[in-house]
């Protein structure tokens, strides 16, 4: 299996495949160590569908969440019994899926461009900068400005997005210990939320209707005020999401898409990390289905993504276009 993309849908494919026996080579285009741009929000129950110990990775088990209104008209709500939300930092659970993936087998190549990819009778041909290969399987996890989905026809033809800006700060702010807050009204069409790690903070800003640009210092600094940080010393990360827009085929022939790449965020939420864990998850269960079975139908996968993701993402775009205009 080839797999297009060395971020967390990628790495933690290639930790299921490789976990199975299979040969397993990830192309990376980048090689680039910066933070990610990431909350770190993830729900306790996808440790379920991790073969590893993700502990390292987990930064807080959040016990309440802050709902506010322009920073005012607080409410907060308690979370009772085992913590269900956890805050991870990305670049240390990336590592751990990485360095899981490389101890069984699975080999790395970063600074790579694909530059074509071609379809054979029982095979695909990747061809890259300096080098070919070939595969029986071919996976697509090249996140939300995923080229290659669009390519071979996986997903939405005309994706939508979200606008996203993420912020880290050192310090908790005017957060409470283990809480997470969010914040409506002081962005249009969206919200900012803030997500605790041990020793710094996670602020983020999105908006998920229509084109409405947040690239804006004045408001970077506001948000970052209302969370109780005043400082110029911080860096915005700017990135748009691929967010979920109906029902499609997220597979062709011995190929599939995972994660951003498939546009499967949460267009109420912006969660991206338990969609890109759970196509992660079934996309190695249905290539290890084929292989095992000397078949080459993925189908299964874009069945199981729709009943287990997808059907609750119709809920939440409907849900996200009424509230936020509200």
């Amino acid at each position: 299996v080839v797999i297009i993309g060395g971020g967390l849908s990628g790495s933690s494919t290639a930790v299921h495949l490789s976990c199975k026996g299979y040969s397993v080579l990830v192309l990376e285009k980048s090689n680039d160590k910066r933070i990610i741009p990431c909350a770190g929000g993830m729900a306790a129950s996808m440790t379920n569908f991790l073969p590893i110990d993700i502990n390292k990775a987990i930064e807080t088990k959040v016990e309440r969440v802050h709902f506010t209104y322009e920073s005012k008209d607080k409410v907060v709500a308690e979370l009772s019994g085992v913590p269900p939300f956890l805050i991870v930092k990305r670049e240390v659970l990336d590592n751990l899926l990485i360095d899981t993936a490389r101890r069984q087998g699975t080999l790395f190549i970063h600074s790579v461009k694909v530059k074509s990819l071609e379809k054979n009778t029982d095979s695909w041909e990747i061809k890259c900068n300096d080098e070919n290969y070939k595969a029986k399987f071919l996976v697509i996890a090249d996140g939300s400005d995923s080229q290659w989905s669009t390519f071979l026809k996986l997903g939405p033809k005309q994706p939508r997005y979200a606008q996203t800006a993420a912020i880290r700060l050192n310090g908790l702010g005017n957060l409470s210990k283990n809480s997470v807050r969010f914040d409506f009204g002081s962005i249009k069409y969206g919200f900012s939320w803030a997500f605790p790690l041990k020793q710094s903070i996670n602020i983020g800003i999105g908006t998920f209707i229509g084109n409405y640009q947040i690239k804006n210092k004045d408001l970077s600094k506001k948000i970052i005020n209302n969370f109780g940080f005043n400082t110029d010393d911080y860096e915005t990360i700017y990135k748009r999401l691929r967010i979920w827009s109906g029902f499609y085929n997220l597979h062709i022939e011995r190929a599939l898409v995972v994660g951003d790449a498939a546009s499967l965020c949460d267009p109420f939420l912006a969660e991206g990390i338990r969609p890109s864990l759970l196509s992660s998850f079934y996309a190695a269960e249905a290539i290890h289905d084929c292989l095992a079975n000397n078949d080459h139908d993925l189908s299964n996968y874009s069945k199981i993504m729709r009943l287990k993701w997808s059907k609750s993402m119709a809920w939440g775009k409907r849900i996200a276009e009424v509230f936020y205009r509200f």
